[in-house]
């Protein structure tokens, strides 16, 4: 009887549930599609390294921490707020049994707090082997750090290329080192505005945050020129689209929020989305590239803009005048 019943819903409901199960393959695809592709390397050690990650206290940051600590790298959780920071590297001591975790505090809107954490390890650290320029804001409204700059340009490109360069004489004398500069495919979106940089005129939060990770681009492509012959490689990259605290300042309107609730299942988690930057300061066939961008743990052909050279030089000497380097 129950087979007969069975058998006549399956008759009666036949399209339905073919409809239903190739629904159900294609959602199956697409999720593994966009989670990426997953770093497999787990045998490189970072014992008595040292590894500094801007912003790990969450997300793709922590992510990246867990990781390294298991490859027994002397983690530095550098964040603004001291009491996440000391919660996360409890948690990262946790999984991972590496006891070497350690957190100091960082506000990359302050130059002058970018200064007194470099100050820090420069004076208290025998050594830097991988810099991670993790943190970051995106679309957020109109802000100002404390210098006076728009925050999304002073978070993600200009504290991180204070900080990079207060730390290069520690990189150097570690070497080889890294800088690893976690950028984004909207870098393909974005122009330098050389005559506003600010976005004071006419403030946009997605082309604001679309110039910054572009900076990012070409920051890491410069520094690469700069450190020729230094052991110091650098690398950009874009982690993927993740489900992070990044997009808080997006996801506050009804629409965005009901939007992010349906393709939720359909983008990187903080881990998966972590990969890249995995790769990019761990694998050992990168130590002969330097400056180039990557995604999906593979060297991919950036925007045209962040392969303008002119425009690079220029924002780097822009940079120098805006931090008072």
């Amino acid at each position: 009887m129950a087979s007969t019943k069975i058998q006549s819903f399956i008759s009666n409901h036949r399209i339905a549930l073919i409809t239903a199960a190739g629904v159900g393959v294609t959602l199956v695809c697409v999720r593994r599609y966009a989670a990426g592709v997953r770093y497999t390397n787990t045998t490189t050690r970072l014992d008595g390294k040292h590894v500094i990650i801007t912003g790990a206290n969450a997300g793709i940051g922590k992510e990246t921490a867990i990781d390294l600590a298991n490859r027994g790298a002397k983690v530095t959780i550098a964040c603004r707020d001291m009491k996440r920071a000391q919660d996360a590297a409890d948690d990262i001591k946790q999984i991972t049994g590496n006891q070497n975790i350690f957190v100091k505090q960082l506000n990359l809107a302050s130059l002058k707090s970018v200064r007194s954490f470099a100050e820090d390890i420069n004076k208290n650290e025998n050594r830097l082997d991988v810099l991670i320029n993790n943190a970051g804001i995106m679309r957020c409204p109109y802000w100002k750090t404390d210098d006076g700059f728009e925050m999304q340009f002073g978070v993600n490109h200009l504290g991180h290329f204070l900080l990079t360069n207060l730390l290069l004489d520690k990189l150097k004398i570690s070497a080889p080192s890294r800088v690893v500069t976690v950028s984004s495919l909207a870098h393909e979106r974005g122009k330098i505005n050389f005559d506003d940089l600010n976005q004071e005129k006419n403030y946009d939060p997605g082309s604001a945050y679309s110039q910054s990770k572009l900076a990012n681009v070409l920051f890491s492509s410069e520094l690469a020129k700069k450190l020729q012959g230094t052991g110091v490689t650098t690398y950009s990259l874009h982690p993927g689209v993740i489900n992070t605290e990044l997009s808080r300042h997006v996801t506050q309107s009804m629409g965005w929020r009901m939007l992010l609730s349906v393709i939720r299942p359909l983008i990187k988690t903080p881990n998966e989305g972590a990969q890249t930057t995995i790769y990019c300061a761990v694998d050992e066939s990168l130590s002969g590239e330097t400056g180039k961008y990557y995604s999906d743990c593979a060297k991919k052909k950036p925007s045209k803009e962040a392969l303008n050279d002119e425009n690079a030089k220029r924002l780097w000497k822009l940079s120098e005048k805006m931090v008072d380097l």
